[in-house]
């Protein structure tokens, strides 16, 4: 008898730690997806990163349906619908979940028009016919899109397609559902 309700203890003390481990989860995704509107001291996110982009090589790679843009190691970049040509609007804690993609930046064979403009810290961020660019912190692999979609920062995210139209709803298994 003592055995049993020392199982059923353990067995109540492991529910409780996975409860309270989905809790703290839910918790840091929705704290991670606040952004305070201060400028980000970083460059543009940290190079330790698995979805920091690199420098300047871009390439492309088809997810789902859609042929979208990725840094050099694979991973899907994405747009911020409040951006605007010239200017970011994701800094701050936005910026660490979604870092920027460094410029200058382009994708050999892609048709369109890759640029740059200058970050609240005066870093050089890459664009893709006047999108700035980022990656997703979510996105633990490559060929993964775990952003599209997402309201999150104050705005949508999107992957970036090569075509210039946007992604379809169910582009990608891994993404959010949502093409923009």
């Amino acid at each position: 008898m003592i055995r049993s309700f020392a199982r059923r203890g353990a067995l109540q003390r492991s529910r409780m730690l996975v409860a309270l481990s989905a809790a703290v989860a839910a918790a840091a995704a929705l704290t991670a997806c606040s952004s305070s509107g201060t400028p980000s001291s970083s460059s543009g996110g940290s190079s330790s990163s698995p979805a920091a982009a690199a420098a300047s090589s871009l390439k492309t790679a088809k997810i789902g349906a859609a042929t979208v843009l990725t840094n050099a190691r694979g991973f899907t970049l994405y747009s911020f619908a409040p951006d605007t040509p010239t200017k970011s609007k994701c800094n701050g804690t936005c910026a660490q979940n979604w870092p920027p993609v460094k410029g200058p930046a382009t994708a050999p064979g892609v048709k369109g028009t890759f640029g740059t403009i200058k970050r609240s810290n005066g870093s050089a961020q890459a664009t893709f016919d006047g999108h700035p660019l980022y990656t997703f912190v979510g996105d633990t692999a490559p060929g993964q899109a775990k952003g599209n979609g997402l309201n999150a920062a104050g705005g949508l995210w999107h992957e970036v397609t090569t075509s210039g139209s946007a992604a379809p709803a169910d582009s990608s298994p891994s993404s959010g559902g949502h093409g923009y």
